[in-house]
């Protein structure tokens, strides 16, 4: 390469230059909206002396369990059995492995997307012997709008602070350069599950409570909050300073 040659090789000037200077801005957007999904966890259990009893009566009170939550049909959007465990219980005292007892337990997951249902399972499940309900955790679909909106406001708010700061330039914006994801090149940070929350119900009453069956719970969703943000570089017409 001559002298000329590598005079007529301009480098990259990445904050622009005085003919087309660059604004860099960040866009953010923060939502609040309600929950689409209720997932709660009931863990049924069972103790006896014998193995066989304990196994049978888990059997008979997990498939009350799953008949129960079946009962309330497309209010259930899943049903999941995860881990199950018959462990027997050694005595303290004494020589040799004596078993005293045995003890069992099953987990079972249930998602919801009718929220009218819930206090109602909810309060029918601990009503089952030795079973355990955990939750409402809270939560939005992977592919909910709330994502999709909270980004579109991201790069409109992006948008109007780097036409802001042309406006007090005198001047006004030229081309997009550049619109990125905040940490779109870095890991992706873990996803922990929301927080157990409150869900509210309505009076809908599916009939199958048993009578003198305990109330309702009276529950409150838990809104959730969505975040999004952007960076965004623009060139703007030469100012006049």
């Amino acid at each position: 390469m001559t002298t000329a040659d590598a005079a007529d090789v301009q480098p990259a000037v990445p904050y622009g230059t005085p003919d087309a200077p660059r604004i860099a801005v960040r866009g953010e957007a923060r939502l609040e909206v309600d929950p689409e999904i209720a997932r709660i966890g009931v863990t049924v259990s069972a103790r006896g002396r014998d193995r066989r009893a304990a196994l049978e009566d888990l059997t008979r009170r997990n498939t009350a369990v799953l008949e129960l939550v079946k009962s309330y049909g497309d209010a259930v959007e899943r049903l999941e059995t995860g881990a199950f465990s018959i462990t027997p219980e050694l005595t303290k005292h004494g020589k040799g492995e004596r078993i005293r007892t045995y003890h069992g337990g099953v987990r079972v997951t249930a998602e919801l997307t009718d929220f009218t249902a819930l206090g109602e399972l909810t309060t029918r499940l601990a009503d089952v012997d030795l079973t355990r309900v955990d939750g409402p955790w809270w939560s939005l679909r992977r592919d909910s709008p709330a994502y999709r909106e909270a980004r579109q406001e991201a790069v409109r708010q992006a948008v109007r602070r780097a036409r802001e700061y042309a406006e007090a330039l005198g001047t006004t914006l030229a081309a997009l350069v550049e619109l990125a994801d905040i940490g779109a090149e870095a890991p992706a940070a873990p996803a922990y599950p929301a927080a157990p929350g409150r869900a509210r119900t309505g009076g809908a009453a599916f009939g199958s409570a048993e009578p003198g069956a305990a109330p309702a719970l009276d529950l409150e969703p838990q809104r959730q909050h969505v975040y999004a943000a952007v960076n965004a570089r623009f060139t703007m017409a030469p100012p006049r300073l």
